[in-house]
C-alpha cells in the first residue's frame, strides 16, 4: 500500500497501427509522456504486456526530485490489426488491472458522421476525428501518415462527410524496390531538385514529392467538394517534415490520435 501512495495514476491511450504501435500517458494536466515500439506480426499477452512495463519504467527513471512516478490505471485501446485487439485488451487488464476501454461498435464517440456504415471507420480514424472536432472543428482536412495515408474530412457543420485512404509514403517506397529490381531502397526524405540527377535522387522525388503532390491535389479536390477552403492538419509518421512540403499551409500535429483517445475515454470512462 506504501508503494502505491506514493505512485500517481494516469490513464493510457495506447494506439496499435500496422507499423507502429504508439502509447501516451495522460495525467490531469494532460499528455505526459509517450511510447512508441514496431508493431510486430505476432504478439503474446506477456509480450504486450512487457512493452507496457517498459514504458512503465522508463518514466521511472525519468521522475526527478522526488516526484512520485506516473503508472496507468484506466487505458484505451485502438488495434488496426485484428488479432492483436484481444491480446492488447488482455495485457492491459493484467498489467493496470482495470478492463480497458477498445475503440469500436457501441462506444460514444460524440461525432456526427454521413458514413453509409459508421462501423466501417477504423478506430484509428476514429481517434483521429474525436481529437480534430474538439480542437479545430470544421471545415477541416485530417491527413494521418502511416502505413496508409489516411484522409479524414469534417464539413463546416462538424460533421464527418467521409475520407480517403491510400498507399502511404513507405509502402509505396517498398513496393518500388521489390518490383523493379534495379531501384535501390532509399532514405525517405525530400530531395534537393524535383528532377532527380541519380537514381537516389529520382526514387525520392518520385516517392517523397510525388506523396506531396498527391496530398495536396486530393486536398483541392476535397476543398472543391466542400464548396471552401477547409484548414489540413498533419499527424503520424514524419507530420512536421511532410507539412512543411505541402503547398497547402497545413499543421503538424503529431499526437492528434493519443488526445483523441483520450477524449473517446473521457466519453465513455463510468463516473464515479
Amino acid at each position: 500500500m506504501e508503494a502505491e501512495a506514493r505512485e500517481a495514476v494516469g490513464m493510457l491511450a495506447v494506439d496499435v497501427g500496422n507499423t507502429v504501435t504508439r502509447l501516451g500517458l495522460f495525467a490531469d494536466d494532460g499528455l505526459a509522456a509517450t511510447w512508441e515500439v514496431t508493431t510486430p506480426e505476432h504478439l503474446t499477452i506477456d509480450e504486450a504486456r512487457l512493452v507496457v512495463a517498459g514504458f512503465h519504467d522508463a518514466l521511472e527513471r525519468r521522475a526527478t526530485g522526488g516526484e512520485p512516478p506516473l503508472r496507468a490505471g484506466d487505458s484505451i485501446v485502438s488495434c488496426v490489426v485484428p488479432d492483436l485487439t484481444g491480446v492488447w485488451a488482455s495485457a492491459l487488464l493484467a498489467e493496470c488491472g482495470r478492463r480497458p476501454l477498445v475503440v469500436g461498435p457501441g462506444l460514444k464517440t460524440g461525432i456526427k458522421m454521413r458514413y453509409r456504415d459508421p462501423a466501417e471507420v477504423g478506430p484509428d480514424r476514429v481517434a483521429d476525428l474525436a481529437a480534430a472536432l474538439a480542437d479545430y472543428g470544421g471545415p477541416l482536412v485530417v491527413v494521418d501518415l502511416g502505413t496508409t495515408t489516411n484522409f479524414e474530412v469534417i464539413d463546416a457543420e462538424g460533421t464527418f462527410r467521409g475520407g480517403i485512404i491510400a498507399p502511404g509514403l513507405a509502402l509505396g517506397a517498398k513496393a518500388l524496390a521489390q518490383a523493379a529490381a534495379r531501384l535501390p531502397h532509399v532514405e525517405l526524405k525530400a530531395p534537393t531538385s524535383v528532377i532527380g540527377t541519380s537514381t537516389r535522387e529520382a526514387v525520392q522525388a518520385g516517392v517523397v514529392m510525388g506523396e506531396v503532390a498527391r496530398i495536396d491535389g486530393l486536398v483541392d479536390k476535397v476543398e472543391a467538394e466542400l464548396g471552401c477552403e477547409a484548414e489540413v492538419v498533419v499527424t503520424g509518421a514524419d507530420a512536421a517534415a511532410m507539412a512543411a512540403l505541402l503547398a497547402h499551409e497545413a499543421r503538424a500535429d503529431d499526437t492528434l490520435t493519443l488526445r483523441g483517445l483520450h477524449r473517446l475515454y473521457e466519453l465513455n470512462r463510468k463516473k464515479p
